[in-house]
């Protein structure tokens, strides 16, 4: 199961930077902060600050930014349902990033403690 040729080539078309800013107002509506989501994705992908913010100001798709990213070794353990879909069962290995970060995202915005989104518990 996965999702569909369309929603693949449309999700590595997309940007970053499009979607940063609905993933810090999601979690700042639910009392988290930036600080707390730069960690998550940071740990996702292995990106310094510097990094971050670099792919941020040059726009990167989200096909670029998985592409210099490092997935973390316990990546695999993000396991559960976004979109409807769940993001173990996702075939396509650029759209189960995504999805990953998506489900790190739910998860602090959900109140989730960071060593379990961080899969160090």
């Amino acid at each position: 199961m996965g999702n569909s040729s369309t929603s693949d080539q449309r999700m590595a078309s997309m940007t970053f930077a499009s979607v940063y800013p609905h993933y810090v107002n999601k979690v700042e509506k639910k009392g988290r902060t930036k600080a707390e989501l730069d960690q998550i994705i940071k740990w996702l992908t292995g990106f310094s600050d510097k990094q971050l913010q670099e792919l941020i100001n040059e726009k990167a798709t989200f096909e670029t930014f998985f592409k210099k990213a490092k997935l973390h070794p316990n990546a695999h353990l993000i396991t559960g349902v976004i979109c409807g879909y769940r993001v173990e069962d996702i075939e396509n290995p650029l759209s189960q990033k995504v999805r990953y970060m998506d489900k790190l995202v739910d998860e602090l915005a959900k109140g989730k403690k960071m060593e379990k989104i961080l899969r160090s518990a």
